[in-house]
């Protein structure tokens, strides 16, 4: 169940194909997901920027923080060099060692034998402990491996997949979720794709079209934890990705508008929350010269930045409904010590939408 499916649309513009990331040109999403047993719910995810190896062909690129409660590998250097130089990784807040050593054990992979490999990949979590077994470690370099070699083009699965697995969003269930949006011809025709990690917010906040839904979804049962957990304690990551010709500091400013839709939707940067957003943009390639190339300038475009609002515009209306999304396609899920959370029923949502309304 998407948004879409519902007749729920955010925003004016026109998603792409598959209302998703990959909608963007060679961008390529893979999950490996991990349910065992009574207590294992987590995995990962990867985003490829390209067809490439981002090690050997980075793209620019600019990070945010709303929130600094969480953790992004790597993102010192982009903000540093403006270049993204990795695949993307996503999982559980204490697997992110084990991710980011094996994308590096990629990149070392596939790079030419002659080419010094120096690697600091960038790997993004939100916390999964109400209903994974978090401190049993269970994620592996094998289920990298696994997640990059289902990495494709087309349509992405949502919900409680790949990282998302244990993930809860508003206290209902949540997880992966991804949307699009493409521009006008007459205002460049660029493509803008989000894929969340949602693992935050609260019930009574939730909005959607900026209509107060949460409250009024009270007939869904909060969610049941073995032990104490703060109301909308959790993080959300995100990852926007645009074939429009950006340099860094315009990179920057769209991750930082895809806030927005976090708030939006009615999150609030909490303090306990990690709300750590990227963009990157695949409109300028061939940014890393040979070592032997004699060149030292590259030819670069730009967007002139008048023309940027309706990328703001697409990112802000992507990212809420990347975060719908997560929620409606994940179903009530039991998981660790006996803990439950209950899935958003879309039926519930379009009567919670009605009431407001009216």
């Amino acid at each position: 169940m998407r948004a879409r499916d519902l007749g729920i649309e955010i925003g004016s513009l026109a998603p792409g194909e598959h209302c998703a990331i990959t909608d963007v040109p060679g961008v390529r999403v893979g999950h490996a997901t991990l349910v065992e047993g009574d207590d294992v719910r987590t995995g990962v995810t990867v985003i490829r920027p390209h067809e490439g190896e981002p090690l050997l062909d980075p793209v620019f690129a600019g990070v945010h923080r709303l929130n600094g409660n969480g953790e992004l590998t790597g993102c010192h250097w982009i903000e540093e060099s403006g270049l993204l130089a990795s695949t993307i990784g996503l999982t559980n807040t204490h697997s992110v060692g084990v991710v980011r050593d094996a994308l590096v054990a990629d990149a070392v992979a596939g790079a030419p034998a002659d080419v010094m490999v120096w690697s600091m990949p960038v790997v993004g979590e939100t916390y999964d402990g109400g209903l994974n077994d978090i401190n049993g470690f269970h994620v592996g370099p094998q289920h990298v491996r696994a997640a990059l070699d289902a990495a494709a083009p087309g349509a992405v699965a949502e919900g409680s997949v790949g990282s998302g697995t244990g993930m809860v969003c508003h206290e209902f269930k949540g997880g992966i979720g991804t949307a699009s949006r493409v521009l006008p011809g007459d205002q460049g025709g660029h493509t803008v794709g989000v894929l969340v990690q949602a693992n935050h917010g609260t019930r009574r906040r939730l909005r959607v079209n900026g209509m107060a839904v949460g409250e009024r979804l009270d007939a869904i049962p909060l969610p049941q934890y073995p032990t104490l957990r703060p109301p909308g304690a959790g993080s959300i990551i995100v990852i926007v990705a645009t074939d429009a010709p950006l340099v860094p500091g315009q990179c920057r400013r769209l991750a930082q508008r895809a806030a927005l839709g976090i708030g939006r939707t009615g999150g609030l940067g909490a303090n306990s929350s990690g709300d750590l957003l990227l963009c990157f943009a695949t409109g300028n390639r061939g940014l890393a010269a040979a070592i032997d190339d004699s060149a030292h300038a590259l030819d670069v475009t730009m967007l002139a930045h008048l023309h940027i609002d309706a990328l703001f515009e697409a990112a802000v209306d992507a990212t809420e409904e990347a975060i719908l999304n997560a929620m409606l396609a994940s179903p009530t899920m039991h998981g660790r010590g006996g803990s439950v959370v209950y899935g958003l029923d879309g039926a519930a949502l379009l009567g919670a939408l009605g009431a407001a309304a009216g």
